[in-house]
């Protein structure tokens, strides 16, 4: 039987680096909160006593006026499955490259995140990730596209880094790193398209864990400038039920404003492109989506079945010291996901 931890409360800040795992591989209860940095040592993630549910991923998003760019490198123990997903805003055509290799191979993640490059190889598909110590630069080639893009570091920019604990062999380490300006080069059929700067935005979606097998979230990002500050708005939900744990924040100028209580979102299974509602916590989000980047995967045993709706989010947020932030015009994605795996 497995021993559930207590809630204990999404106000615990991690403030010095600090081990994922104890020494057997469990969940080390000295870890269970949140950090503006990532500040946990995910080293421990893997054994054979928890092979098959350790999930480690790299995922990138680059939003830009003319492209969105999505870029994944996993390994699942038992496969990498890598994907780029290169979107032409203008003629709404996607140009796609996928591969799940059986048994894993040909990825190469670090332990924790920062520790070294993240690479993929795979037929038709190449993917590097750098850290270049002012930003993380992304190399990627596939079939029509090379992409050739650094996701800048700003000064005091804040991530918010998460733990959230199912029980002490089921647990996930989270960061999600949003409003990332973002520079460099997509290139399409032979047409360079230069990244226009203040309005190409990354976010980063760092996991490493090991999952319970059926799992549903939502997950909502945003980057952007309104009222002459850069935005970032970072919301979730689902998946952290019953944890205590939460990986809701509100970003203004590269500055962290941590939500601890659970959002209720509000949107319509039947037709996801009808508007949105994420509130709670200060926050009043709306979202109105333009694409539905629909995903279905059905191997039997292992399925994915993803919405990743694409659009604009605005609203207000009240801050702790009841400062009230009104945005809009944030461009981001809110989604529905259900995994078997």
């Amino acid at each position: 039987m497995q021993t559930r931890f207590p809630q204990q409360g999404d106000g615990d800040e991690l403030t010095a680096p600090v081990s994922l795992t104890l020494p057997g591989g469990r969940l080390n209860p000295a870890a269970i909160g949140w950090a503006r940095q990532p500040l946990v040592d995910t080293a421990g993630i893997g054994g054979r006593g928890s092979w098959g549910r350790n999930k480690r991923w790299e995922y990138w998003n680059v939003m830009t006026p003319r492209y969105i760019v999505g870029i994944t490198v996993s390994s699942l123990d038992y496969a990498a499955v890598h994907e780029v997903w290169v979107f032409d805003r203008r003629t709404e055509e996607p140009v796609h490259e996928s591969v799940t290799l059986l048994p894993a191979r040909g990825v190469v993640l670090p332990p924790s995140l920062g520790g070294g490059p993240v690479s993929a190889r795979a037929k038709n598909l190449e993917i590097d990730i750098v850290d270049e110590g002012d930003g993380e630069r992304m190399r990627v080639t596939i079939p029509r596209v090379t992409i050739d893009v650094v996701a800048d570091m700003p000064a005091r920019h804040e991530r918010l880094a998460v733990v959230v604990p199912w029980s002490e062999r089921r647990f996930q380490y989270t960061v999600k790193d949003v409003a990332r300006p973002a520079r460099g080069t997509i290139v399409v059929d032979g047409e360079a398209y230069e990244l226009p700067d203040g309005a190409s935005w990354a976010v980063l979606d760092h996991g490493r864990g090991r999952w319970p097998y059926d799992i549903t979230w939502n997950w909502g990002a945003g980057s952007g400038t309104s009222g002459g500050a850069v935005i970032g708005i970072q919301v979730g939900g689902r998946w952290t039920d019953g944890t205590g744990a939460t990986e809701n924040a509100f970003f203004v100028d590269g500055r962290m404003h941590k939500i601890h209580d659970d959002l209720v979102w509000e949107y319509d299974q039947s037709n996801f492109l009808l508007p949105w509602s994420v509130h709670g916590g200060g926050l009043e989000a709306q979202f109105a989506p333009f694409y539905d980047r629909v995903s279905r995967t059905d191997l039997g045993v292992i399925s994915a079945h993803t919405d990743q709706c694409f659009g604009v989010w605005w609203g207000t947020f009240v801050t702790l010291t009841d400062e009230r932030i009104a945005f809009e015009g944030i461009e981001g994605w809110a989604e529905h996901v259900h995994n078997r795996w």
